[in-house]
C-alpha cells in the first residue's frame, strides 16, 4: 500500500463516527451546562465586535473584529464552497440541515476554547501574547503532555492544510480557469504572504480585518443575487433539506440517493471541516486581543461557526439546490460532486460570471487561509522550541508555499486531516475538563458590570502600528 492509500485509510478511521459523535457530544454537553450561551448572548457577540467595548490600553496585540477576522480567514476556506457541495452531492440535500446542526454546536466548542485560551494566555516581555489549547492543557488541566503533542499536531497541520495545500487549490483553480502557470502563482502568493506573516499577528489581524469581511461579502453578493431570481423554487428547497434530513433522499437525476445515516455522515463531517469548531485553532488568534475578559473574546469567536457555517456554507447550497445542479449528470455519465459541483451550480445562476466568481472565491478564501494558519504554526513551535523557532517556522512555511504550488499533494491533505483529527482530542479533553471554569467566568462575567463597560475609545491605539 503507497503512502496516499495509506494516509487516506487512516484519515477516514480518525474522522469516523467515533470523532463525530465525541465533537457533537461535547457540543451537546457544553450547550448544556453553559445554558444555550449560543443563543443567549449572541446579541452582546456582535455588539463586541463594533469596536465600542476596544479598549487601546489593555494586554494583548489585536482587536475583537481583527481577532475574529484572523480566525474566520482561516477557516473560511475550500469546504465552504467544495465541502459543501460534497457533502450534497454524497448525503443529498438533508445534508445542509446536518451543517447546521454541527455550525450551532460548534458555536460553543469556539466559545469555549477561545476563553479558555485567553484566560490561560502568557504575555510577554515585549507585550506581545501567545495562548490557546496548549496553555490551559498546561496550566488550567495541569497536563503538558497534552499541550505539547497538541502543538505538534497544529505545527504540522500548519504546513500542510494551512500551506501547501491552499497553495495548490489556488494554483490549480487559477490553471484551469485563466491559464497561469502553477509556478508563477507559488512564487506571487509565497511573495504576498512572507509580506504579511513576517509582521506577526498584528499585521495578520489588519490585513485580515479588510480581507476576511471583503471576500466574503463578494462571494454572497453573488449567491444571493442567483436565489433573489430564484425565490419561487425556495420553499421547494427547504421542503427538501427538511425532509432528506430525517428520510433520505430519494436517486433523482444523476443522484443516486441516499439513507439518512449517509446523510448525516455527510453532513455533520463537511460542517466540521468548514468551520474547524473542536479543532481548538482559533483560540490561538483569539488569545492575542486585547482584552482581560475571557468571555468576552469567547463570544466574538462563537460568531465564527455562525458567519462561516450557517451563513456562507448554506448560501452555497441553497445555490446548487435551487439551480438543479446537484441532479446533474457530469461529462463522465457520473453526478457532479466538489469544485465542479459549485462551478456549474453558480454558472446556471449566473452565466458566464458564475464559474469566474466561484474560482475567484476559491482563490480568495484559500489565500486567506494561509495568511492566519502560519501564525498557528509559529505559535506551536514557540510553545515546542522557544522564541527563536519563530522566525525559522515562518521562512520554511513560505518556501513551502511554493514547493505546494507545483506539487501533488494527496499524501499531505491526508497527512493534514489526521493532524487536524489529532489536535481534536487533547483540546476537547481541555475544554471538557475546564467546563467547571467556563460555567463560573461566564455567570461571574454577566454578574459584573463587564457587559455595560465600554472601552475608552475606539479604533487602534498608536501602538497597534508596530510589527511583533
Amino acid at each position: 500500500m503507497d503512502l496516499t492509500a495509506l494516509t487516506e485509510r487512516l484519515g477516514q478511521y480518525v474522522w469516523g463516527s467515533p470523532m463525530v459523535v465525541l465533537l457533537l457530544g461535547t457540543g451537546i454537553f457544553l450547550t448544556i451546562r453553559l445554558k444555550v450561551v449560543q443563543l443567549r448572548h449572541f446579541k452582546h457577540g456582535l455588539e463586541l465586535i463594533s469596536g465600542k467595548y476596544d479598549d487601546p490600553s489593555e494586554e494583548g496585540d489585536i482587536t475583537h473584529f481583527q481577532a475574529l477576522s484572523a480566525a474566520l480567514s482561516a477557516t473560511i476556506g475550500t469546504g465552504n464552497i467544495v465541502g459543501v457541495a460534497t457533502a450534497i452531492a454524497s448525503g443529498g440535500p438533508g445534508a445542509l440541515f446536518w451543517m447546521w446542526i454541527t455550525g450551532f454546536l460548534g458555536m460553543v466548542n469556539k466559545f469555549a476554547s477561545a476563553a479558555l485560551g485567553l484566560k490561560y494566555r502568557v504575555i510577554h516581555e515585549d507585550g506581545s501574547a501567545s495562548g490557546g489549547p496548549m496553555y490551559y492543557l498546561e496550566k488550567g488541566l495541569g497536563q503538558r503532555w497534552l499541550g505539547l503533542l497538541f502543538a505538534l499536531f497544529t505545527m504540522v497541520a500548519s504546513l500542510g492544510i494551512g500551506c501547501m495545500v491552499q497553495s495548490n487549490s489556488v494554483a490549480d483553480a487559477l490553471h484551469d480557469t485563466f491559464g497561469v502557470p502553477p509556478a508563477v502563482t507559488g512564487i506571487v502568493m509565497a511573495s504576498l504572504v512572507a509580506l504579511v506573516v513576517f509582521g506577526g499577528i498584528r499585521r495578520i489581524g489588519r490585513v485580515a480585518s479588510r480581507l476576511t469581511p471583503g471576500m466574503c461579502l463578494l462571494y454572497m453578493l453573488g449567491a444571493i443575487v442567483i436565489l433573489l431570481h430564484r425565490t419561487a423554487r425556495l420553499p421547494q428547497v427547504f421542503a427538501l433539506i427538511f425532509q432528506g434530513a430525517f428520510r433520505g433522499t430519494a436517486a433523482k437525476g444523476g443522484f443516486l440517493g441516499v439513507t439518512v445515516r449517509e446523510t448525516i455522515r455527510y453532513g455533520v463531517a463537511r460542517g466540521l471541516f468548514s468551520n474547524e469548531a473542536g479543532l481548538g485553532s482559533a483560540s490561538i488568534a483569539h488569545s492575542a486581543a486585547k482584552t482581560s475578559e475571557p468571555v468576552r473574546e469567547g463570544l466574538v469567536a462563537m460568531l465564527g461557526p455562525f458567519v462561516d457555517t450557517i451563513v456562507v456554507c448554506t448560501l452555497t447550497g441553497l445555490v446548487i439546490l435551487t439551480t438543479g445542479a446537484w441532479t446533474e449528470v457530469g461529462e463522465n455519465g457520473t453526478a457532479l460532486i466538489g469544485a465542479p459541483l459549485s462551478n456549474r451550480a453558480f454558472e446556471l445562476g449566473l452565466p458566464r460570471v458564475g464559474s469566474y466568481l466561484v474560482t475567484c472565491g476559491l482563490a480568495l478564501f484559500a489565500f486567506s487561509t494561509v495568511l492566519s494558519w502560519p501564525y498557528y504554526g509559529d505559535r506551536s513551535a514557540e510553545y515546542l522550541f522557544g522564541r527563536g523557532a519563530i522566525t525559522p517556522y515562518r521562512v520554511v512555511h513560505v518556501l513551502l508555499l511554493m514547493v505546494g504550488a507545483v506539487t501533488e499533494l494527496r499524501a499531505v491533505w491526508n497527512i493534514s486531516d489526521i493532524m487536524n483529527g489529532f489536535m481534536a482530542f487533547p483540546n476537547l479533553i481541555g475544554i471538557l475538563g475546564l467546563s467547571g471554569v467556563l460555567a463560573r467566568e461566564l455567570a461571574k462575567y454577566f454578574a459584573s458590570d463587564a457587559p455595560r463597560r465600554v472601552g475608552p475609545a475606539r479604533g487602534e491605539s498608536s501602538s497597534e502600528t508596530g510589527e511583533r
